[in-house]
């Protein structure tokens, strides 16, 4: 009987160790929730009109077309029977079993609002394709708002943005919302001028990109202070509405009127670590992930690995660079397995760096040792994300729309849907009523 192999989630995890086994004689079943492998660093360039969405997320089946034995199935995993080697999946039409020999677990990560799950309604996290749209729908839907609005203090807050937590994706969004206001958006518009909208990066620590060395660290917070952005550092949100959000500066309380709130601050990982952890007898880390063993494997279930974000082992980051060696280091060890090699082979991770970009010509990144930045920093980042998207059509159309929006002043990708215009229009109306006159709550910040 071929050797049935299950992996769960198409993210880079999941893809990479599919493709490592398309040689090896066994049967591969990819299970996600979505039909699309989703390149999630790219994100904010969709919710910024920079990329399409079938840009960075083209179908899985496409990717695997030519692996004859792999399948996908389309369903959400609900229950893992680890000691009946099988997982229970919900598709559209059905709940049924899948059968494994092994099994490879890479759901990933989703957006932690920190036990305040009530701030995801007005304050987005940017996760998935969904999100990417509908931040896409707010951000652009202000400016059209804005324009609209002939109540200058509401027209204040339609221009207001607010992004939340300064790690990569907030720095990467505050940096192309304010390069949209102030390039992207030039002479479009006739009642407001783009250029005036307030881009605001809220931190509650003391440090911006606090993964980076201190050079680094500092070269990216002064470029988005020349870029416009209002850096707010020590600066705690206690509360988030429609209209707003509160927040505690250096135990001073404050607010700041704004319709347009993104959430970037913290990541908790997919709840099937949860199940994984109870069944073995372990107990997952704080943000949800679960501890493995050298080899990426589950302890008392060395058939079974975990990859990817759900991986607690050598405080490995959350990059995807650790899921794709993850991913490929668990499907080599099911190979030599059934090549009759059972020694256990640690996984190694191999350090590419870590890079950041603010925004056109302007990016922080560090290998080890060296460190970069500035334009020779944003070639390098442009080179390696280029290098890493799935497909030659994909890549031939980010570069098409990377030398539209950052060589030229035009975003291409701003379609707003009618069902966004009327839920912004009914945002702006509700917050009116919560608060008429849009007046600050609390002290002012400086």
């Amino acid at each position: 009987m071929t050797h049935r192999v299950v992996i769960i989630g198409a993210g880079f995890g999941g893809l990479f160790a599919a493709r490592a086994l398309r040689h090896a004689p066994v049967e591969v079943t990819v299970i996600d929730r979505t039909n699309h492998h989703l390149f999630q660093p790219l994100l904010y360039q969709v919710a910024t009109g920079v990329l399409s969405e079938g840009d960075i997320a083209p179908p899985i089946r496409e990717v695997l077309r030519n692996q004859r034995n792999a399948r996908v199935l389309l369903g959400e995993v609900v229950d893992v029977n680890l000691d009946g080697h099988e997982v229970v999946v919900e598709t559209v039409s059905e709940r049924q079993r899948v059968p494994y020999d092994s099994l490879i677990v890479a759901t990933g990560a989703a957006q932690s609002y920190f036990g305040h799950d009530e701030y995801a309604i007005n304050a987005p996290g940017m996760k998935t394709i969904d999100d990417a749209l509908e931040l896409r729908g707010r951000i652009f839907g202000a400016f059209e708002m804005a324009e609209a609005e002939p109540d200058p203090t509401r027209r204040e807050a339609w221009l207001n943005f607010v992004v939340v937590g300064a790690g990569p994706t907030g720095v990467e969004l505050v940096g192309q919302i304010a390069e949209l206001a102030h390039r992207g958006l030039q002479r479009n518009y006739r009642s407001i001028d783009p250029q005036s909208a307030r881009v605001i990066l809220v931190e509650a620590t003391d440090k911006v990109l606090a993964m980076f060395p201190e050079p680094l660290r500092r070269r990216a917070h002064r470029d988005l202070e020349q870029l416009g952005v209002e850096v707010r550092l020590h600066t705690m949100v206690t509360g988030v509405d429609r209209a707003g959000l509160d927040i505690k500066h250096n135990d001073h309380d404050g607010r700041i009127e704004a319709y347009t709130k993104i959430w970037a601050a913290g990541v908790q990982a997919s709840p099937l670590g949860k199940i994984l952890a109870e069944q073995s007898g372990i107990t997952v880390d704080r943000a949800g992930r679960v501890p493995v063993l050298p080899d990426c494997t589950l302890p008392g279930h060395p058939e079974v690995f975990v990859v990817g974000d759900l991986l607690h082992l050598d405080n490995l980051p959350g990059l995807a660079e650790v899921a794709m060696q993850s991913g490929v280091h668990s499907a080599r060890t099911i190979t030599r397995r059934l090549k009759g090699d059972t020694s256990q082979r640690r996984f190694r991770y191999l350090d590419l760096g870590t890079m950041a970009t603010i925004a056109r010509f302007r990016a922080v990144v560090f290998i080890g040792p060296w460190r970069f930045s500035g334009a020779v920093g944003w070639v390098m980042w442009l080179v390696v994300h280029l290098a890493f998207l799935t497909g030659f059509k994909n890549r031939i159309a980010a570069v098409v729309n990377w030398a539209v929006a950052f060589l030229g002043h035009d975003r291409r990708q701003r379609t707003i849907t009618e069902q966004q215009v009327f839920a912004r229009t009914q945002a702006g109306r509700r917050a009116e009523e919560v608060s008429p006159t849009l007046e600050d709550e609390g002290s002012p910040l400086p």
